[in-house]
């Protein structure tokens, strides 16, 4: 079983706290997987991660409650003497998840990063509310779940069969469509037409394929689409369609 390290977060940015469940959820399948502490937890936190420089973390340092022997991992100015590691903003975050791994993981840790090598906030399209990610693999869902969070696209649905997507997209109008060509329940070329066919028309659609010769690219961008996207995915492609978008 994979060890679960509990980790009492405080203060922090809505950005930065995105950012930060995000790397939760990519924890999941490594040697050590972090979750959020709170109240409610059957244990008592394992480390605090402390935005020094906000005022629930004064409260918190101040309390009576405060555990003086708690790992601490602070962001910004007036960390506590003792502070197991001290990173300033802007945040990078995978020395963060490093100092972590640090405490929690057996050594190598480093083969096991998580894959956070990219600021994508300036990545960030305007025009996208809503996604939905269709592909019949979670961990492929998951993954492009994580790299949307990171570039601020929080409201993400999935599907994981070609009947479910088109049933989510008759009941609500999404402005990105990701749509994988390996599904076990239709063509993924019909489910494309059926997407790019919708009324009302779906913001964009984009196919994501192991194959993404110039044919498959060509056949994409007569079906309508808007790109195409190659398997296994790549940050910098991801980063390059959100840019477009």
């Amino acid at each position: 079983m994979v060890p679960l390290v509990f980790v009492k977060v405080v203060g922090f940015t809505d950005v930065e706290r995105h950012a930060l469940n995000t790397v939760f959820r990519l924890s999941r399948e490594r040697e050590v997987s972090y979750t959020l502490w709170t109240p409610e937890a059957p244990v008592a936190p394992h480390l605090g991660l402390i935005d020094c420089e906000s005022y629930e973390a004064r409260l918190e340092l101040a309390s009576p409650g405060h555990n003086p022997n708690l790992k601490l991992i602070c962001v910004g100015a007036g960390a506590p003497e003792g502070a197991w590691r001290v990173f300033n903003r802007p945040l990078d975050w995978p020395s963060v998840v490093q100092a972590m791994d640090d405490l929690f993981m057996t050594p190598p840790a480093q083969a096991q990063e998580l894959d956070f090598d990219i600021d994508y906030m300036d990545a960030l399209p305007p025009g996208v509310k809503l996604s939905l990610l269709v592909d019949a693999s979670r961990d492929q869902r998951m993954y492009l779940r994580a790299r949307l969070a990171l570039a601020g696209l929080y409201e993400v649905e999935d599907a994981e069969t070609g009947a479910l997507a088109v049933d989510m997209a008759r009941r609500r109008h999404y402005d990105l469509v990701i749509v994988s060509l390996d599904m076990p329940d239709m063509d993924g070329w019909k489910l494309v037409e059926r997407l790019v066919g919708m009324e009302p028309v779906i913001g964009r659609v984009v196919v994501s394929s192991t194959d993404a010769s110039w044919h498959m690219q060509e056949r994409a961008e007569q079906a309508g689409c808007f790109a195409m996207l190659e398997r296994p995915f790549k940050p910098s492609q991801i980063i390059q369609l959100l840019q477009k978008v």
